[in-house]
């Protein structure tokens, strides 16, 4: 991504003078502005920072880079900018053909990956061919975006249209003449499927249309290309789903994103579909990032109370998501019933039965029902060795209850943890960095133990200088003279 924002120290978000946001709706605007710049255009932005191409006539007017002393932040880039449009000068940025940025020597070795993405790999390079799979339904808007974020990296592109209203076919057209109806059916796995069967290549790569690569991945992928073993299997990818205010990753998971087309692997499920995948994996560091700018909507909830009505049998999974969509619309006693009867068979994918524990406790919480939570959150211990974020369920409870000790022993039982590398699960990513510091810094701090306060808070820092819990207690030791 270029390096430009708004306004201010790099915001990234349009905001009225008098407007009052809420976090949900500066995320949005954000995620507004970082689709526009995925597509190839010229913008007007409100600050520049590396590669930037000056005019003779800018600095023959007076822009510089010094110091302008009544600014309370100092940047050269950012002072430089604002002299730039005091004077009057407009600042844009041109996205046809990305910069990549090197500011320290380890990213020197990405150059040469830089020149061979920037224009895709050669027919005669690739160790394998790559049919990207989507099925889509008016998604006119997020369609380019994500098209344009995997360029150079797929031999064909197949889209299956599901009942699409808007332009999405028509801006489908650009990218490919590989464009399919699918009468919808209230199945995502047979659309899916469908996408599949119309797969001609080696590997059959799938996403969703609010699905896209960053640079980083997507040079990253066409590595991949070059160097991956035509015997593997399936190669998973980290699937980022959720963000903080600063871009990091706090939710994600692991999928099985590319795939052996002669494996012939079947997607299951009419919601919440999963591909039934095995044999030779191959663990990529590649990301692919998930920025869903809709609203949520109850529409998997009413196929799954369809399926109901109509007398059908949830599968064990089933039982498991229909439950995650009674708790994310508030129906908790619903929720819990399907939640037990899930954890009560011997069945089901581990990780599965941990997030149902988690989910459960998070009902009962709702539902005021303190000794249940905490049973819950055990509960998880049944079918793996405790992990952080359960941990840290715990500890807030007695966190929440001002009893620090045993706050204590499950925050620092959290923070010894190191997070897994190839887990397959649902993680959050604070749990296992951050958090349980911020919680023991202030645990500790409580008790009258300020060294040990500071030195949770120092890692906490290393990790996520920039959150607001951190921010405050990095001002609050300085105000207190603890160095």
């Amino acid at each position: 991504m270029p390096q430009v924002w708004l306004s201010d120290q790099y915001t990234l978000y349009h905001k009225g003078r008098q407007e009052s946001l809420s976090d949900e709706e500066s995320a949005r605007r954000t995620w507004e502005f970082f689709a526009q710049l995925r597509i190839p255009g010229i913008y007007e932005v409100g600050g520049l920072g590396a590669c930037t191409l000056i005019s003779r006539k800018a600095i023959q007017a007076g822009v510089r880079f010094a110091e302008i002393p009544n600014l309370s932040f100092w940047g050269e880039d950012r002072h430089f900018c604002i002299r730039a449009r005091a004077i009057g000068f407009s600042l844009y940025v041109d996205t046809h053909f990305p910069a990549y940025h090197i500011y320290r020597k380890s990213e020197l070795a990405g150059v040469e990956a830089y020149r061979q993405g920037s224009i895709g790999v050669k027919a005669d390079e690739r160790k394998i061919t790559i049919s990207l799979c989507l099925i889509v339904k008016n998604e006119e808007n997020a369609l380019p975006i994500c098209l344009h974020s995997v360029r150079g990296i797929a031999d064909e592109i197949i889209i299956v249209d599901t009942g699409s209203t808007d332009r999405t076919k028509e801006v489908a057209a650009r990218y490919t003449d590989r464009i399919y109806d699918f009468t919808w059916v209230d199945d995502f796995a047979a659309a899916r499927n469908f996408a599949f069967s119309k797969a001609t290549k080696q590997y059959i790569l799938w996403l969703d249309a609010d699905d896209t690569l960053t640079e980083k991945d997507r040079l990253l992928f066409l590595e991949l290309i070059q160097t991956l073993e035509p015997l593997v299997d399936r190669v998973s990818m980290n699937y980022n789903l959720s963000f903080d205010e600063n871009q990091n990753v706090t939710y994600s998971l692991r999928r099985n994103r590319l795939v052996r087309r002669d494996c012939q692997f079947q997607w299951i499920g009419a919601v919440h579909e999963y591909l039934a995948a095995s044999g030779s994996v191959l663990h990529s560091e590649i990301a692919v990032t998930h920025r869903k700018d809709k609203l949520h909507t109850d529409r998997n909830l009413q196929i799954y109370r369809k399926k109901l009505t109509g007398g059908e049998t949830l599968s064990l999974r089933d039982q498991f998501y229909y439950a995650n969509e009674c708790r994310e619309h508030g129906h908790y006693e619903e929720a819990v019933t399907y939640y037990e009867d899930f954890l009560q068979s011997p069945d089901g994918w581990l990780e599965d039965k941990i997030a149902a524990s988690l989910h459960l406790a998070t009902c009962y919480s709702h539902l005021g029902k303190r000794d249940e939570q905490l049973m819950a959150l055990f509960r998880s211990f049944e079918f793996d060795t405790p992990r952080a974020d359960c941990c840290c369920r715990i500890g807030s409870i007695f966190l929440e209850e001002q009893d620090y000790l045993h706050a204590i022993y499950w925050y620092e039982s959290a923070a010894q943890f190191s997070k897994p590398k190839e887990s397959m699960g649902f993680m959050d990513h604070s749990s296992w960095t951050w958090l349980p510091h911020v919680q023991l810094c202030l645990c500790y701090d409580r008790i009258g133990k300020l060294d040990k306060a500071k030195f949770h808070h120092d890692i906490s820092y290393s990790y996520n200088p920039k959150h607001p819990s951190v921010i405050h207690n990095q001002r609050y030791f300085e105000q207190i003279g603890v160095k």
